[in-house]
């Protein structure tokens, strides 16, 4: 890790420059480009793409990264449409190459490895694709909105246009019905379903008569 303040061209391709800033230290300046981003996605691919590309100089990796980084940040996302296309091209050949060995293997332990293999390169080709589908043309979720009635004291909401000029005089669809009482109640709802009247009480058959000596128990 070289300091651009005290070494302005590095010639070493692989160095990593830090820049300070003023009112920043140098602590805080490797700190900053240690958390970066940009920086470490450039790390990584640097020590990947060795046998892609060669060596690449690691400062201008870092800044063909966050070139990207920024036209995303202003909602372009051609970069990032184009990588999901070319990962799903490169899986999909994945696919057909260890497809295509699998068909040549004699040992049917050979065949399922390369066949299992060929099927996650497929699925993550398939997987590819639909995130880029949803990158396109994002799903639009539907959104419904109930009536909502409120209201500090009694109100009465009617959803029917009946009798309206604008109508045509015709109910609307949506109305709103009052619930019909029991037709097994009569008009007045509340009362009983006996027809007959209400009998008075009476003072028939009050008297209380003595039990004869054939109804009384016997007492040993």
């Amino acid at each position: 890790m070289s300091n651009a303040k005290d070494r302005p061209t590095a010639t070493n391709p692989k160095i990593l420059e830090v820049r300070v800033t003023t009112g920043q230290t140098e602590a805080q300046a490797v700190a900053a480009a240690a958390a970066s981003p940009s920086i470490n996605a450039a790390i990584v691919m640097d020590a990947y793409q060795g046998n892609i590309a060669g060596d690449v100089n690691l400062m201008a990796l870092i800044a063909s990264v966050q070139e990207s980084t920024a036209r995303t940040k202003a909602g372009d996302l051609s970069n990032l449409e184009a990588m999901l296309l070319g990962q799903a091209t490169a899986l999909q050949t994945i696919f057909t190459s260890l497809a295509r060995r699998a068909s040549h293997q004699d040992y049917l332990t050979h065949y399922g490895l390369y066949m299992t293999l060929a099927l996650k390169a497929q699925a993550q080709s398939r997987a590819t694709i639909s995130a880029l589908v949803d990158m396109k043309y994002p799903k639009q979720s539907a959104t419904f909105v109930k009536q909502a009635n409120m209201t500090t004291g009694p109100q009465q909401v009617n959803n029917t246009c009946a009798n309206t000029p604008s109508c045509g005089g015709k109910q609307s669809r949506t109305e709103n019905i009052e619930s019909e009482p029991n037709k097994l109640l009569e008009a007045n709802h509340g009362q009983r379903l006996d027809r007959g009247t209400q009998a008075q009480a009476g003072r028939a058959n009050q008297e209380v008569a003595t039990l004869g000596a054939v109804h009384r128990p016997d007492i040993a």
